[in-house]
C-alpha cells in the first residue's frame, strides 16, 4: 500500500489539474494496488479496438515494448518511452475515438452473420474459365478495414485468388485520374445496360454502357498510359495497387488464370472489336492508335492480379476514406473520383443484380466472378467477402447471402435513416444512441458498472468531481450501486474526494457506512 500511495502521489495531482495525457493512459490499466502495468493488458486493448500486428502505424510503438520490456511488468517511465511519437494514434484508441467506437461489439455480429451464411453451400465455381474450376469451393473468407486502420479477418482470408471484375472500379478511377472525366466518358457511358455483363450491346451513341461491364472496362483499360508499352502500363497498375493497400502486402498475379482468360475470350475479343467497327464521324469507338491486342491483354492481366480479403477490404476501405489510404496517409485518388467510382458500383457493381442490390441493401460493392465481393460504406469502412460458388447470375451466393444479413442489421442503406432504431449503428455507443452529454455518461457508466467506459472518460480528462443538481457524484451512484470494481477505479485511480456531500449532506463514505459492507469501507481507508 506505501508503494502505491507513492506512485499515486506521484502521478496525480491535487484536484486534478491537468495530468498529462501519458498518465492517464497509464494509470487506466493499473489494477488493484499494483504500480505497474501489464503489457499484455496494453497489447490486447489495442487488438480488441482492431489494431493489428503488422499496422505500420504501431510498429516501432510494438518494437519498443518488445525491447525495452522483457517480462509483463512495466513502469512509467517505461511506458511513457514506448509510447513517445505515437500519443496522436493512441489518443485515438483509448479515448475510442474512432469511426467503430464499439469495435469488439461490431465484429461478434460479424461474427454470427459469418456462421449463419457457413449453411449456404448453393451455387457453382465459375467453369468457363478452367483455372477458377479447380478452386476449392468450399472456402469462405470475410476481412474489413475501417477507415480508421482497425481490421477483422475471419474464415480464409489468407487465401489468394484472382480480383477478376473487381478491377473494374479501380481501372476506371486510374483512368479518371490520369484523363479526367469529361476525357473518359467520351468513350464510355455512365448507365446500367439492363443487359448481361458481356453483351454484345452499346448505347444509341455507340459507347459501353458503363465501366463495370465487359465492353466499358475494355475501354478505360485501353485510356491508362497509352503511350507506354504493355509491361509499363501493367507495372504502373500495379503499383497503384499496391498504393491503395498501404504497401503492406505485395499484389500478386496469377499467370496461369491469365493464360486461360486469354485462350478462352471469344466473347471479349468479340465485344472490341465491335467497339472499333464503329469509329466514325459521329461514334467514337477506341482512342486512335489503340492496340486491340494489346489492350485485350492488358485487361486480362488485371483481372488476372492476385490477393486476398484482407488486402482487397484495405483497398476498400481507401474508397471508403475518399482515396487516402488509412494506413499512410496518402491521397492515391482524388473524392471526386471516388465520388464516380462508388456511384458506378452502386448502379452497376453487381451484374444483373445490380438493381435489386441498390434496392434493398444499398451499399456501393463488386463482384468478380471469381467469388469476391468488395464493399465500399463511405466515410466508414470497406468490406470483402469471398466464397467461390456462384449465383445463377455470377455473384457469390454466401457473398450475397452475407450482404443481405449485413443489411437488414446494421444501418448503412445510402437511405437509411440514422434514427431508424430498428438496425444498428455502429457508428456510435449505447451512450451515444441517448444523447448523453459527458456528465451524464459519466454518471450512467459509474450507476451500471461500466468501467471500460470510466476508464475511456478519464482519458478523456473530463472532471470527475463534478455533481448532478443533487450534489451527488459519480462515486455516490458507485457506492450505492454496490460496485466495488467502479469505486476502487475512482478513489485510486481518480482520486476522487470521498467526503463531498449531497444535497442531504452525505458524502460517498457516509453511503458505504450506511450499507456496512465490509469490503467496500476497506476502499475508504
Amino acid at each position: 500500500m506505501d508503494n502505491w500511495n507513492k506512485l499515486s502521489n506521484s502521478l496525480l495531482e491535487k484536484n486534478h489539474i491537468k495530468i498529462p495525457i501519458e498518465k492517464r493512459f497509464f494509470l487506466s490499466f493499473i489494477e488493484d494496488d499494483e504500480t505497474n502495468i501489464n503489457k499484455n493488458k496494453i497489447l490486447e486493448e489495442i487488438t480488441n479496438n482492431g489494431f493489428l500486428e503488422n499496422d505500420p502505424r504501431l510498429s516501432q510503438f510494438r518494437n519498443n515494448l518488445k525491447i525495452l520490456v522483457k517480462t509483463n511488468s512495466i513502469n512509467y517511465e517505461e511506458f511513457k518511452y514506448c509510447i513517445d511519437n505515437h500519443i496522436c494514434i493512441l489518443k485515438k484508441i483509448f479515448q475510442k475515438d474512432l469511426i467503430i467506437p464499439q469495435f469488439k461489439i461490431f465484429t461478434d455480429k460479424i461474427t454470427e452473420i459469418y456462421n449463419d451464411t457457413l449453411k449456404y453451400n448453393e451455387g457453382k465455381c465459375a467453369d468457363y474459365i478452367p483455372q477458377l474450376a479447380r478452386v476449392n469451393p468450399e472456402q469462405y473468407g470475410i476481412s474489413i478495414c475501417t477507415i480508421d486502420g482497425q481490421r477483422f479477418n475471419i474464415g480464409d482470408t489468407d487465401v489468394d485468388f484472382t480480383i477478376q471484375s473487381c478491377c473494374k472500379p479501380i481501372n476506371y478511377g486510374i483512368a479518371l485520374e490520369e484523363l479526367g472525366e469529361i476525357e473518359v466518358h467520351k468513350y464510355v457511358g455512365r448507365e446500367p445496360s439492363g443487359q448481361s455483363f458481356n453483351e454484345l450491346l452499346l448505347n444509341k451513341e455507340g459507347k459501353p454502357h458503363n465501366p463495370l461491364i465487359n465492353s466499358g472496362a475494355i475501354m478505360t483499360t485501353s485510356l491508362i498510359k497509352k503511350e507506354l508499352n504493355i509491361s509499363e502500363r501493367f507495372e504502373y497498375i500495379i503499383d497503384i495497387w499496391t498504393k491503395l493497400a498501404g504497401n503492406l502486402y505485395k499484389i500478386g498475379f496469377n499467370n496461369p488464370v491469365y493464360l486461360s482468360e486469354k485462350n478462352t475470350a471469344d466473347r471479349n475479343f468479340a465485344l472490341t472489336y465491335f467497339m472499333n467497327e464503329i469509329n466514325d464521324d459521329k461514334k467514337i469507338g477506341f482512342p486512335k492508335n489503340t492496340n486491340l491486342n494489346e489492350t485485350l491483354e492488358l485487361y486480362f492481366q488485371c483481372c488476372s492480379i492476385e490477393t486476398g480479403t484482407e488486402v482487397l477490404s484495405i483497398i476498400a476501405s481507401t474508397l471508403a476514406n475518399g482515396g487516402i489510404n488509412p494506413f499512410t496517409g496518402e491521397r492515391i485518388f482524388t473524392s471526386k473520383t471516388v465520388q464516380n467510382i462508388l456511384s458506378m458500383m452502386l448502379m452497376c457493381g453487381m451484374y444483373d443484380y445490380s438493381g435489386e442490390y441498390a434496392f434493398k441493401i444499398g451499399i456501393p460493392s463488386k463482384s468478380g466472378v471469381a467469388g469476391a465481393i468488395m464493399i465500399v460504406i463511405p466515410n466508414v469502412m470497406g468490406i470483402v467477402t469471398w466464397s467461390p460458388k456462384l449465383d445463377e447470375i455470377g455473384n457469390s451466393y454466401r457473398g450475397v447471402e452475407f450482404c443481405k444479413k449485413f443489411g437488414e442489421l446494421f444501418n448503412f442503406h445510402i437511405f437509411d435513416n440514422i434514427e431508424d432504431n430498428k438496425k444498428i449503428n455502429p457508428l456510435t455507443d449505447s451512450y451515444n444512441d441517448i444523447n448523453m452529454n459527458m456528465f451524464s455518461e459519466l454518471c450512467l457508466s459509474a450507476q451500471e458498472g461500466d468501467l471500460e467506459h470510466l476508464k475511456m472518460l478519464f482519458n478523456k480528462d473530463i472532471d470527475f468531481n463534478q455533481s448532478d443538481y443533487d450534489g451527488r457524484t459519480a462515486l455516490h451512484l458507485a457506492v450505492c450501486e454496490g460496485h466495488i470494481n467502479i469505486i476502487n477505479f475512482l478513489l485510486k485511480i481518480v482520486r476522487m474526494n470521498p467526503n463531498q456531500k449531497d444535497r442531504w449532506n452525505r458524502s460517498p463514505h457516509d453511503e458505504a457506512k450506511l450499507l456496512n459492507n465490509d469490503n467496500i469501507l476497506k476502499l475508504f481507508i
